[in-house]
């Protein structure tokens, strides 16, 4: 070699476009061939190759083990895009490559409950709850509906009828209460010809005494009323019997006369000597009271008078 010129194909003239130039030419450069390896000088490496001329996906040959500088290691096939190449393995398949089981999330599981999915059974129970409490309430509520109008049947068999009558009747009687005073006819107080008797039967008295001779003017029974609890207005029960008509007799409380007679009818239309009952408002005090019943003018006072009894007024 001389000076300037270190020979052909060194690193630094390793041109590929030297065939360009006035000194690549002058050196022997070419235009690169489909198959040399050079670049445009002689014995370079040239791998260049038309637009086209690679095919993807073929095998290409080997290069030389020891290739010239400059040499491209010799490539497997590639397969083409979107196609898997022939040369890929999984990494799974490989000596110490990943596991292939996939892992379960935590807290997840893939259908079974272990892994805390949802819990069928418990909503199935919890479903059957509910609906067991609400048929509870609905039977609650129709037997508390039954109990109703079973109350309501027994408050109606309390209230009084307007066909219930004020007047008095041979079953008044019942209707008399025992805390209340009440006196037999030996225990009055007997003037103007009455006296005890008891050849009638049915009378109530101690022994089946009753009170005769009230059928003239002037006769009277008196009795003194003891335990009056509080003033006010009750009723005076008398127990009578007619031998014939009716009778009507005057009704004296603490000395005032009442403007209205006692009325003593045959209210049932019962037989001679029946006993029945009547009822008259009288006005008491607390404490002790005097009631006469008398017979004055104007009354008819034919009758037997068996027992007396007060009871409160209902009206009031």
């Amino acid at each position: 070699m001389t000076s300037g010129n270190n020979g052909a194909s060194t690193p630094e003239d390793d041109d590929p476009f030297g065939y360009l130039y006035a000194d690549g030419q002058a050196n022997g450069a070419q235009p690169p061939s489909g198959g040399g390896y050079g670049y445009g000088y002689p014995n370079s490496v040239n791998r260049t190759r038309s637009v086209g001329q690679r095919q993807y996906g073929q095998q290409q040959a080997p290069a030389a083990p020891n290739g010239p500088y400059g040499q491209v290691p010799p490539q497997q096939g590639q397969a083409g895009f979107g196609q898997p190449s022939a040369h890929y393995q999984a990494p799974e398949t490989l000596p110490g490559g990943a596991p292939t089981s996939q892992q379960p999330m935590p807290g997840h599981s893939g259908g079974g409950r272990r892994g805390g999915g949802p819990n069928t059974k418990g909503l199935l129970i919890g479903a059957i709850a509910v609906v067991a409490a609400v048929v509870i309430g609905i039977g609650i509520a129709i037997a508390g509906g039954d109990d109703q109008k079973d109350d309501k049947g027994n408050e109606a068999a309390t209230t009084p009828t307007t066909s219930q009558s004020s007047q008095p009747s041979a079953s008044a009687s019942e209707t008399a209460e025992a805390d209340l005073p009440a006196a037999e006819a030996k225990t009055m107080r007997l003037d103007g010809g009455t006296g005890l008797a008891s050849d009638v039967k049915g009378a109530k008295s101690d022994g089946g005494v009753y009170v005769q001779g009230f059928n003239q003017v002037g006769a009277s029974v008196t009795w003194t009323v003891n335990g009056i609890k509080k003033a006010g207005t009750y009723r005076l029960y008398v127990r009578y019997g007619l031998p014939a008509e009716d009778a009507n007799a005057t009704v004296t409380v603490n000395g005032k006369s009442s403007a209205r007679p006692l009325n003593m009818k045959n209210f049932g239309g019962l037989p001679a000597n029946e006993w029945q009952e009547t009822w008259a408002q009288v006005s008491l005090t607390k404490g002790t009271n005097t009631i006469q019943l008398s017979c004055q003018q104007g009354n008819q006072c034919n009758a037997l008078l068996d027992k007396f009894s007060i009871t409160e007024n209902v009206d009031q």
